[in-house]
């Protein structure tokens, strides 16, 4: 049974914080934001699916801003991508000084729902209708963050491997570290019917305000402090709860970071049988960071803290390994890249790969490209911002896309057709899909010759209207430093796009977002860059076709 896509479109809910609502600080308690999240995304899934839909997970949610009594919250979500029985909507979180006016973001996250079966009939959801530029942006990205959920538990036990390998002994070093024991806290809630949603179960979002009470509690116990949510580690609901069922939830600090904590909650229910039993159903782990500021607003230290039992000790190292984690979650998807950082550990690769792919995501679907150039089969765009000057070449290639696709995504091809590419070698396959490669250019008159490192990253299309694409950024690798030899130099953003318009026809999108650094040697010979473009273009068509004649 299908059911039909809704249009795009938000689904809002606006809340006046009230009393009620806050904290000890008068500002509205993160469990009660939780809730609202939850109901607003729920809103906006049925609304796509046409049918009863519940939680299956929530992403990393971060809080940028509090709001306080007085103020107003607006919660936006809307599903971003369906699929099959599932869906990821997108939700946004603002607060709102009646006052002066001014509007913050307190949060952007994604969660996913699923469609809760209805008798032995099988739901298969519809599309989303795309209905602006946005819409487009966020469908073609959900794909890739899906990538990233599916492939976080491997993340995280790559880490934890090789947590194990460099032993656990150092954590005992500190005499003045607080035992974890000291931090645990149990509760049990009765699930009763305001506590339940129109399915019957129990509302996920009220699981999420449990969890954020009962964390906050063991965090208090180490910072003799009121703790501060500001981010919920990505979870799963592992199954669901009723109405008469009891919750136990069980907190207990993992460990510290000098200014913030990670408390991990584990939530287990019982039915009136299995509570006699003692069988518990484990539906839910979380981990939640708190920090903690003193009357002056300045951040708390908080004391280290030392395990005292085996599963103690691997909370402990599973705490560092999230922590790694959200460092490379933090760089990669705000594009704000330390360059001494490393940026191939393991913790790294899934979102810098996601930040490779959104980066030329972003650049295609920019405003403001002009047609500078027009050829027969060849069309040369340019977009200007600041001192960034990105380029787009329009190709329409008589070969198969995926054909196109297949040469184009190897770079070990690029010297048949690209006079810039000296030499191209892969130094290192992170997946199928990702690879990196160390690439070298011919010298231009006056100045050494370049080098590149460069991630390239690889996607097929899902929907027949999506197009493949072949993203290209420079990214730093310890094995391969800088030579002097070579100017090192950067791609800030490059890559491919490639539409299918026939069985026998596609056309191919190039960009190259250029830095500052390389537009003094553009913007001394424009008309020699143009028509080196248009030379290189007319390579790689001649290029494809050629090759795509003999599959």
């Amino acid at each position: 049974m299908e059911r039909s896509g809704a249009a795009g479109g938000w689904v809002p809910m606006c809340r006046s914080v009230l009393p009620a609502h806050a904290n000890h600080r008068g500002e509205l308690s993160a469990g009660q934001l939780l809730k609202w999240m939850d109901a607003t995304a729920c809103l906006a899934a049925e609304k796509h699916a046409g049918v009863s839909c519940v939680t299956a997970s929530m992403d990393d949610i971060q809080f940028e801003e509090a709001a306080r009594v007085g103020q107003v919250i607006t919660i936006k979500a809307k599903v971003n991508r369906a699929f099959k029985t599932s869906m990821e909507v997108g939700i946004k979180v603002t607060v709102q000084d009646v006052l002066t006016n001014v509007e913050k973001i307190v949060s952007v996250a994604y969660a996913t729902y699923v469609v809760k079966p209805v008798g032995a009939k099988k739901i298969e959801l519809e599309p989303v209708k795309l209905l602006s530029a946005e819409d487009h942006l966020e469908h073609a990205l959900a794909t890739e963050r899906k990538r990233i959920r599916l492939g976080y538990q491997e993340i995280f036990q790559n880490l934890m491997q090789e947590s194990n390998k460099e032993g656990d002994h150092y954590v005992f070093e500190e005499e003045d570290a607080v035992s974890t024991d000291l931090t645990h806290v149990q509760t049990i809630e009765l699930v009763q019917p305001p506590h339940a949603n129109h399915h019957g179960n129990t509302f996920g979002g009220q699981i999420m305000a449990w969890m954020e009470t009962v964390a906050s509690i063991s965090a208090s116990r180490l910072c003799r402090s009121y703790p501060i949510l500001k981010s919920v580690d990505m979870f799963k609901f592992w199954g669901p709860s009723l109405v008469g069922d009891r919750l136990v939830f069980n907190a207990v600090v993992n460990n510290t970071f000098q200014n913030n904590v990670e408390v991990g909650v584990r939530i287990e229910a019982y039915n009136c049988e299995e509570w006699i039993k003692n069988q518990a159903r484990h539906i839910n782990s979380a981990f939640l960071i708190f920090n903690s500021v003193n009357d002056k607003g300045e951040l708390l230290t908080f004391p280290r803290v030392k395990p005292t039992t085996k599963d103690g000790v691997r909370r402990y190292h599973g705490a560092v390994a999230r922590k790694r984690i959200r460092l490379a979650r933090k760089y990669m998807l705000s594009a704000k890249e330390d360059k001494s950082y490393d940026l191939w550990e393991k913790s790294n690769q899934a979102y810098m790969n996601y930040s490779n792919i959104a980066t030329l995501t972003h650049l295609a679907a920019k405003p403001g490209w002009e047609i500078i150039r027009t050829l027969s089969n060849i069309k040369i765009w340019t977009c200007e911002d600041g001192d960034v000057l990105s380029l787009k070449v329009e190709m329409q290639v008589k070969t198969a896309s995926h054909v196109a696709f297949s040469l184009l995504s190897n770079f070990t091809n690029r010297q048949q057709w690209d006079k810039h590419f000296l030499t191209c070698e892969v130094l290192q396959a992170i997946s199928e899909d990702d690879k990196i490669y160390y690439v070298t250019s011919p010298p231009m008159t006056g100045h050494q010759p370049r080098d590149f490192v460069i991630l390239v990253s690889q996607r097929q299309p899902l929907e027949p209207s999506e197009p493949y694409i072949v993203a290209v950024k420079s990214v730093n690798l310890a094995s391969m430093p800088p030579s002097s030899e070579h100017c090192r130099s950067e791609i800030l953003c490059a890559g491919f796009q490639i539409y299918s318009d026939s069985a026998s026809s596609c056309t191919v999108y190039y960009f190259n977002q250029m830095s500052s650094g390389v537009l003094p040697y553009l913007c001394s010979n424009l008309t020699g860059l143009l028509n080196s473009i248009e030379d290189t273009a007319l390579e790689c068509i001649k290029f494809l076709e050629l090759k795509g004649s003999k599959c």
